[in-house]
């Protein structure tokens, strides 16, 4: 698994997007989660499989699955971590896809991190410092979201 995944994350980012309209369903429903350590820096998780590879932790919704279940056992499954939901920061719909995402403020409660396949380490930057990530809306969001807790 982890070496397709490596292979996946080769490709071009609209393999990825062509890919993902092809397999899921026409709109889809995500959740991610924003934490914030006491420093005020963001909780970012370096995905396997991506060509950018820093995110934030987030994750689809299952069938009849509700978003807090769905963000609690995302970030289980991917760092062996439980979070606590504090609440819905708000929902977007992507521009780069047919999806929306449910975002919400977390705090880790649990657990210590353990490598998974999608997930190969975590760190908490400054805002002011990002790394590459993925798409620009998560950078966006991040800054919209020091703001709005503020």
């Amino acid at each position: 698994m982890k070496k397709i995944l490596r292979i996946w994350s080769k490709l071009p980012l609209w393999v990825h997007f062509l890919a993902a309209k092809i397999v899921r369903p026409k709109f889809r429903a995500a959740v991610a989660a924003v934490i914030f350590d006491e420093q005020g820096r963001i909780l970012l998780f370096k995905h396997t499989y991506r060509k950018f590879e820093w995110g934030l932790p987030a994750g689809g919704l299952e069938h009849r699955e509700q978003p807090i279940d769905a963000i609690q056992r995302e970030f289980l499954e991917e760092t062996g971590m439980q979070v606590q939901v504090e609440r819905l920061l708000t929902a977007v719909s992507a521009r780069e896809d047919h999806h929306i995402s449910m975002i919400y403020l977390c705090k880790i409660v649990s657990g210590e991190f353990k490598e998974s396949h999608e997930i190969s380490e975590m760190r908490y930057f400054p805002v002011t410092e990002l790394p590459a990530m993925m798409l620009t809306a998560e950078k966006e969001l991040i800054q919209w979201a020091v703001k709005e807790i503020k």
